[in-house]
């Protein structure tokens, strides 16, 4: 008797495999690395990836040797580009920074500091003509729900919102708005900076870079 498993692909891996998921039975037992032998026996392009993958089984990281549950999910999370009161979205529309600060003001705040990241048009020398990012939209937004409750618990209740936008987007354009309001400027200032190193860490959203002469996932290389 053998066990259905869905695995998901994105970015780089999508690339790869020409899925974006696909079904596969498994003996009952089966660990995540038995997965990623299979994976790696029946897309023989995507192995080479592999080691630089984090794997996620019902929207939560796991290790190698984890036990994969019967009709689990399984995502492949390439390397990312990436609370309390707040808002925590992926979306495809263009960003506006009020959303963000609307989302997490009050008269209890005295302290609101915010953050824009728009899409720059060079990298490393090299002329950006566009970007695209990509992003697994539950756990990506269970992920920076996560950070928010991050921020609340470190730096004085501090409150979160973050929206990213997944699409093509033009340099000048924003990819990222983040807002983080506490009673005084000190946590504000924190809150916000741990929410813009967490977001690289442990969010599900990717960007390719398009340049002139050729593209790249980044944090892969060419």
């Amino acid at each position: 008797m053998s066990d259905t498993l869905t695995v998901l692909y994105f970015a780089a891996a999508r690339e790869r495999t020409g899925l974006s998921r696909e079904s596969l039975e498994l003996a009952p037992g089966a660990r995540v690395a038995d997965v990623l032998r299979v994976l790696a026996t029946r897309h023989p392009s995507l192995a080479p990836l592999l080691p630089h993958l984090r794997v996620a089984v019902n929207q939560e990281f796991c290790a190698a040797d984890a036990e994969v549950p019967a009709g689990a999910e399984l995502a492949l999370i390439p390397p990312v580009a990436g609370g309390s009161g707040g808002l925590f979205r992926v979306v495809d529309r263009p960003l506006r920074l009020e959303e963000v600060v609307e989302a997490v003001a009050g008269e209890a705040y005295g302290g609101l500091v915010t953050f824009s990241g728009s899409v720059r048009n060079q990298t490393r020398g090299r002329r950006v003509t566009k970007l695209e990012y990509e992003a697994y939209p539950p756990m990506a937004e269970k992920k920076l729900a996560e950070i928010g409750a991050e921020v609340a618990e470190r730096f004085n209740g501090t409150r979160l919102a973050i929206v990213h936008r997944v699409g093509t987007l033009q340099p000048g354009e924003l990819a990222v708005v983040i807002a983080a309001a506490a009673p005084h400027r000190k946590e504000a200032f924190l809150g916000c900076e741990y929410a813009i190193e967490r977001l690289k860490q442990d969010v599900p959203i990717w960007k390719k870079e398009f340049y002139e002469d050729g593209e790249v996932w980044v944090g892969l290389g060419p």
